[in-house]
């Protein structure tokens, strides 16, 4: 159960008046929320149409495509254990296809060009056994665009990467995902079926105040790519893990790779802010920014949003086909609590050992005549970047040979190189072929094309 006590109550008053707006105007039968904090629940809420009747975190909802997030996952394990690489085609682990050009990194993002949906009969609402095989999912024409060319959604895509998975690992996607995701992680209420107590799934008319069930299938192969019930509760243990990572499951570097956009974004994405990572999506909202992943199926929708920056998780749930923005609720509840209750940052700690061919780097630098400052941090870190305006910054992370290698931006997985003098003394910095010297175009240093021999000047 969730700690109520650990946020303040004008917080909670604020995150009730959301869902209860979001439920009311949505129309939504029944709507639960969660948000954690620090890698822990601090809140639960619910809304719904029953009078008496609140479901609490325990009781399951169908998640639809927010299951595209654990198959990524178990593919992102696969990686890390050396059984296969993302450039790998998918022709190389499994041959047949028709599809096999596309690279596993590009299945994951939702670039392997491959159709949005399988062929008719529409496959959210019919069973999964008119789709008994992974060609009935592909279809005749699966690709709608050329390989690696344009992000588009494609749920046959995670489809072919649950194949995958079995594939290598030689056991079903499910008893696969039971054993490297929910059972490390405590997942007990994230199953493939439902299990009691679990909501039904409605739809709502549109133009009237009136319900009618929606049917209840069993997506068979598609499952990779909708078929989880999960509940708030193990959905906000599931964010925790996606922030912080957990050896047994994936570690946090693997994680981060994850939440880092990975498909070309096209003029609308960059209209409204929104990217695709390796199974998780990206968006910059209110100037936060947003990882997680929506979810939908006939009678149920599905949100979670994690601000990684601030620590702060929510995840929304609503049993019914359309209704609520469940997305904008999540980036609402994590607004809420971020900014009513702003993260207190952890103590400043030094370094418990200085290096001090490490410490030799801290200070100004110059690329050119731009001034930048190296810093040295705490966690193991170097951070280059620009003293004043904007430009190009970056941490890197030591390599143990006396090199760094860039972590983001513009020198993500660029090397570092401290370039040294006969004495052992810097001379200057070789970042990519860029040189950073202690001073601005110095004689005395090793800069590209030289220095003019009469130096800095006024007008003449």
């Amino acid at each position: 159960m969730t700690s109520q006590e650990s946020l303040l109550p004008g917080t909670r008053r604020a995150l009730l008046h959301r869902i209860a707006v979001a439920q009311a105007e949505g129309r939504a039968p029944s709507l639960v929320a969660a948000v954690a904090r620090d890698g822990q629940a601090v809140w639960h809420g619910a809304r719904t149409s029953v009078e008496g009747h609140g479901p609490d975190d325990d009781v399951q909802y169908r998640i639809g495509s927010i299951t595209k997030t654990f198959t990524a996952v178990l593919v992102m394990r696969l990686r890390d254990e050396g059984l296969i690489d993302l450039g790998d085609p998918l022709e190389k682990h499994l041959p047949g296809t028709g599809v096999g050009e596309a690279t596993v990194a590009e299945l994951l993002a939702h670039t392997a060009g491959l159709a949005a949906e399988s062929p008719a009969p529409w496959w959210e609402r019919t069973a999964g056994s008119l789709r008994p095989e992974l060609s009935d999912v592909l279809g005749d024409e699966p690709l709608r665009h050329p390989v690696g060319r344009r992000h588009h959604y494609s749920n046959p895509g995670y489809t072919v990467l649950g194949a995958l998975v079995e594939e290598v690992r030689g056991v079903p996607w499910e008893e696969a995902l039971r054993e490297e995701i929910l059972e490390p992680l405590g997942l007990h209420r994230t199953s493939a079926q439902p299990q009691a107590p679990y909501a039904g799934g409605w739809a709502v008319h549109p133009w009237a105040d009136a319900m009618l069930p929606e049917p209840l299938e069993d997506l068979g192969r598609m499952a990779a790519a909708g078929q989880l019930w999960s509940t708030t509760s193990d959905l906000a243990r599931f964010a925790a893990f996606l922030v912080r990572g957990d050896d047994r499951v994936l570690g946090a570097e693997s994680l981060r790779e994850m939440r880092t956009p990975a498909a070309p974004t096209e003029a609308a994405d960059v209209m409204d802010g929104t990217a695709y990572g390796l199974g998780m999506q990206i968006q910059r909202r209110d100037g936060r920014l947003l990882v997680g992943h929506s979810g939908s199926l006939p009678g149920f929708l599905a949100n979670l949003t994690i601000s990684v920056e601030d620590d702060v998780a929510a995840v929304v749930l609503a049993n019914c086909t359309s209704g609520p923005l469940l997305g904008a609720v999540g980036a609402d509840l994590v607004r809420i609590v971020a900014e009513a209750e702003p993260r207190i940052p952890q103590p400043w700690q030094p370094l418990r050992e200085v290096d001090p061919t490490v410490l030799e780097l801290a200070g100004q630098w110059y690329w050119g005549t731009q001034t930048f400052g190296l810093r040295v941090s705490a966690d193991g870190l170097i951070a280059l970047g620009p003293l004043t305006g904007g430009g190009r910054r970056a941490r890197f992370r030591a390599n143990g040979d006396g090199t760094w290698t860039g972590l983001e931006g513009y020198y993500a997985g660029e090397l570092l190189r401290p370039v040294r003098r006969p004495d052992g003394s810097v001379s200057h910095l070789d970042l990519g072929s860029f040189v950073f010297t202690r001073q601005p175009y110095d004689d005395e240093d090793v800069v590209p094309g030289g220095v003019d021999p009469q130096g800095w000047r006024g007008i003449r």
